[in-house]
């Protein structure tokens, strides 16, 4: 196996290792176990124990209780940073993968036999001096059997495999943040539709939550630059008292949502997983969930036949996470233009 990436995941300015969390599924953490990093997450996860959805101007809500349903919690609220340390560790250690970073894909070719990756630039194994800088400018060819496709909503690798993706702007921008109340919380996480748009709340280890409210541009634009105090304010405007008083904010970031879909999971000898194959809006905390799901499932399907890009390997695997592609992506799509 041999993993391509672009940035050093120490670096400060690694996009997917910013202030925003993941929402891992109970699915999830049973992938994370038997892959040998669950143990050291756990501790640094808060536990989503209970669900509260409302309508803002509505007087009924949803109330789901993990116990009541048998089981210690519905998800995980993990830091990106601390999720992102635990798998590169754990990379690190397997030495049936090779790492090439940084590395950026030039092309991707393939034939019935197999694909061939073409990178742009230095590519050093891991285990060498990668990361310090330098660049040789001399493409690295790599033959395998498989190409996978993880590099996003904007994938080249999707590109370069003919596969098409209709794209949908919902007109909405993400503003995450981190925010403290004067008590600390139980365990609930709260959805709350409103007309400012959707407003979600994690529960975090240390007490306190994730925010992620997704507003018109022009809105969060006024609401990333206004002050603490401002943005606290407006944030007790529209989500209520339920959790107590605001009273800390931390680090804000914005981040455009659209809802991206490839036409195709597979391609000849080309495979799409995460972003590559659908890039969903937040609102119910399903991207990484449906991402590692279909991780997962390439692995079991691979490992069972032998040639992972095979046409009859891939098919299936397209096939059997059609239903689960389709149905999260359509849940949340309609949620969002629901209310």
């Amino acid at each position: 196996i041999v993993l391509i990436e672009g940035m050093s995941p120490d670096s400060r300015t690694h996009h997917s290792f910013d202030e925003r969390t993941t929402a891992l599924g109970n699915a999830s953490r049973r992938i994370l176990e038997a892959l040998g990093v669950w143990g050291g997450l756990a501790e640094q996860c808060g536990l989503i124990r209970a669900i509260h959805v409302s309508d803002a101007g509505r007087l009924a809500f949803a109330r789901l209780v993990a116990q009541q349903h048998g089981i210690e919690a519905f998800g995980f609220v993990v830091p990106n940073r601390v999720l992102g340390a635990a798998l590169w560790e754990q990379i690190r250690r397997n030495p049936a993968i090779s790492v090439r970073m940084p590395a950026t894909v030039e092309s991707v070719s393939t034939d019935a036999a197999g694909a061939t990756v073409t990178l742009a630039g230095r590519s050093a194994r891991q285990g060498d001096d990668e990361g310090d800088g330098q660049d040789d400018g001399r493409p690295t060819v790599l033959r395998a059997r498989l190409a996978v496709a993880a590099d996003g909503a904007h994938s080249a690798v999707r590109r370069d495999a003919g596969i098409t993706a209709t794209e949908s702007d919902y007109g909405q921008v993400a503003v995450v943040a981190n925010v403290a109340t004067d008590a600390p919380h139980d365990g609930t996480a709260y959805e709350r539709f409103t007309a400012a748009g959707p407003l979600a709340l994690l529960p975090l280890r240390d007490g306190s939550y994730t925010v992620v409210w997704a507003r018109a541009p022009e809105a969060a634009a006024a609401t990333l630059a206004a002050g603490d105090d401002a943005f606290l304010g407006l944030l007790q405007q529209h989500f209520g008292w339920r959790v107590g008083k605001f009273i800390r904010a931390g680090h804000r970031a914005g981040y455009p949502l659209k809802l991206t879909r490839a036409d195709a999971a597979v391609a000849q000898r080309t495979v799409l997983i995460g972003n590559a194959a659908q890039s969903l809006h937040p609102v119910a905390g399903q991207g990484f969930n449906l991402a590692r799901g279909g991780g997962a499932a390439l692995a079991e399907r691979g490992a069972q036949d032998g040639d992972p890009g095979e046409a009859a390997v891939l098919e299936g695997f397209a096939q059997g996470r059609a239903l689960d592609r389709r149905g999260v992506t359509r849940f949340t799509d309609g949620l969002i233009r629901l209310f």
